[in-house]
């Protein structure tokens, strides 16, 4: 087990062979070379946390300048393996930290105090549901301002400089409050170990006037930290074996489906190595997409209940038994909690824990662990899988469009599947494109990420900022609803001026299309924007972008063409104008459970 940290596997092309986080996976630290003395005008705090971030992976940092951080700005920035990406807002420099962290493993962003800090929060609790390492630095009051009665800036106008961290607590799974130099170099490090380990963001709040004094602590490069690694307990290991194998063999037709904790456990090549030694159909819950590869012989789709794709929901639902590797079930996953799966048919296999129906339950089991012993234990199994063969019906292709028919989103999405390679990456806003980007097949390599459990519209801006900007040698093809677009547009300059090469679809249907299919209201309705002027207008003539609108088939195929032909090496932004109730089959069906469970009356007194 690798247990060093701080030299990260990084950039990697994205990998949807499971196991680490896709594109390279947090591994972190461990240097031999000795530590090398700092000339005394580097040795500062500013200067020390820029090292420890390179050391760990990050090398752009995500950042909107305020007066409580210019000073540490300053500090980042004279770090030679760190870049400084300047966001429009701090909402999408949180988001853009969300996109890095999922491809590199970690990321990180810069704030000011509280202005900035209470804007950000919002992707931070994204990072944390998420389960993404994220380290929000916090520029905050001068150290002399602390235990005095004094108001400041930027806060709410008590003499009270906690209202902030008060907020962050229950969003991050550490903080620190750095406002002395004695102790900043082990509460630093702590922060950034911790969120490692947990797998989740923290909080560094640093002292407006201590980023740029030189510290004895900080005189040599920082020494790389050796995490502990997190260990299964061996009796508890093999009861649940045992007890997993002994459930599994006596099955008929078991199947086994992926979940969204298959990232933050590490157990993606376990999962799939089990696959291997089982011969079990193999499936993914909707946000573990992207997570196991779809070209495994076994793979039979995307487990969504009653929006399941083709054909998955029929052989999991009708299985004996069913293994869950790190599932989320939440009222979307479970499509308003109507998934037809009994507690007594199923081992669910959490990061550190194991269930077996509705047995017993094995803590300190390691997942990555636990699927690698139970392999060994398993009998082959193809039942489910050649079942799932034998009801198989390929994919249809959509009406073929008359000439100049007004363009429909499932003739986009059969020209989008053709532009998918090892050298993409596939974002999906939420919304609509959650489900049409769910139909898509990856290819070996392809990159995959959307937001599935904090569902926040306009995410998608920002994390296609950070996934493009940690993965340079992919193209990101972002799908991005023209609500969600509304909210976090202004980061488009932002790609721009950092020569990223995205193609970004922007779907105009005119409104808050899976809100208007959970409960429709004039709220829904948006005022249209041309958005290819607003983006020309974003553009300036600096950079290189082209927009483009399309209206029918014959002007999608030519922007498609012109994006991967002519255009390769620029931001290429297509609007896609569509009508208003043209959505997928599957939102319409989850939109009415969820609507059905949202709207259930109070329980009786």
């Amino acid at each position: 087990m690798d247990t060093k940290i701080g030299s990260l596997d990084v950039c990697k092309p994205a990998c949807t062979d499971v196991g680490s986080l896709p594109n390279g996976a947090a591994s972190a630290i461990q240097s031999s070379a000795p530590s090398t003395v700092i000339n005394s005008c580097d040795a500062t705090l500013g200067r020390h946390l820029a090292r420890r971030l390179v050391q760990i992976g990050v090398t752009d940092v995500f950042t909107v300048p305020g007066d409580f951080n210019l000073t540490l700005l300053d500090h980042l920035i004279a770090e030679p393996g760190l870049t400084n990406i300047g966001c429009c807002n701090e909402l999408n420099a949180g988001y853009a930290a969300d996109g890095y962290a999922r491809s590199r493993g970690v990321g990180a962003c810069v704030v000011t105090f509280t202005v900035g800090g209470l804007s950000v929060l919002n992707a931070i609790a994204g990072a944390y549901s998420e389960n993404l390492p994220l380290i929000c630095i916090v520029g905050g009051p001068n150290s002399n301002d602390y235990g005095t009665n004094r108001i400041l800036h930027h806060t709410i106008g008590l003499p009270d400089f906690s209202q902030e961290l008060r907020c962050f607590q229950t969003v991050t799974c550490y903080q620190a409050v750095v406002n002395n130099l004695e102790d900043a170099h082990e509460m630093i490090d702590t922060a950034i170990s911790t969120a490692l380990k947990e797998s989740k963001p923290v909080y560094i709040s640093i002292s407006c006037n201590l980023a740029g004094i030189p510290h004895p602590t900080f005189s040599r490069d920082p020494v790389p930290f050796s995490l502990s690694p997190k260990l299964s307990n061996n009796l508890g290991l093999e009861a649940a074996v045992e007890a997993a194998a002994e459930f599994l063999n006596k099955a008929v037709k078991p199947v086994m489906v992926g979940g969204p904790k298959l990232r933050v456990a590490h157990a993606g090549d376990a999962f799939v190595e089990l696959a291997d030694a089982s011969g079990y159909a193999l499936a993914v819950m909707p946000s573990a997409k992207g997570f196991v590869p779809e070209h495994h012989p076994h793979f039979i789709g995307t487990y969504w209940g009653a929006v399941s794709t083709a054909f998955c929901a029929e052989i999991v639902e009708s299985a004996d038994a069913y293994l869950f590797a790190g599932p989320i079930f939440n009222d979307y996953s479970s499509v308003g909690y109507s998934l037809l799966i009994k507690k007594e048919k199923a081992i669910v296999v959490q990061p550190d824990r194991v269930t077996i129906a509705n047995g017993p339950s094995f803590g300190c089991v390691l997942m990555k662990d636990f699927l690698r012993a139970l392999a060994k234990k398993l009998r082959h199994n193809n039942t489910a899988h050649e079942n799932y063969r034998r009801i198989f019906v390929p994919d249809g292709h959509p009406l073929k469009s008359a000439p100049k028919e007004p363009l429909r989103v499932n003739v986009l999405f059969h020209h989008i599947q053709n532009m998918l390679s090892s050298e993409t990456a596939v974002i999906a806003e939420t919304g609509d494109s959650w489900f049409n980007c769910q139909k898509l097949k990856l290819p070996a390599d392809c990159g995959y990420e959307f937001q599935m459990q904090y569902g926040s519209i306009g995410w998608s801006v920002g994390a296609t900022l950070g996934y493009a900007q940690a993965v340079p040698q992919k193209r990101v093809i972002a799908f991005i609803g023209d609500g969600s677009f509304q909210v976090t547009a202004q980061d488009v300059s932002t790609m721009i001026r950092n020569g990223q090469k995205t193609i970004i679809f922007l779907i105009n249907n005119g409104g808050y299309t899976i809100e208007v299919e959970i409960h429709d209201g004039p709220y829904n309705v948006i005022k249209n924007w041309n958005y290819t002027g607003l983006v020309d207008a974003i553009h300036n003539g600096e950079g290189k972008c082209w927009t483009t609108k399309v209206r029918c088939e014959e002007e999608l195929i030519e922007a498609i063409e012109t994006a991967t032909g002519a255009k390769k090496d620029s931001l290429c932004f297509i609007e896609v104008i569509v009508h208003k109730d043209d959505t997928s089959k599957e939102l319409l069906e989850w939109g009415s459970r969820v609507s059905a469970a949202n709207s259930r009356p109070p329980n009786p007194q």
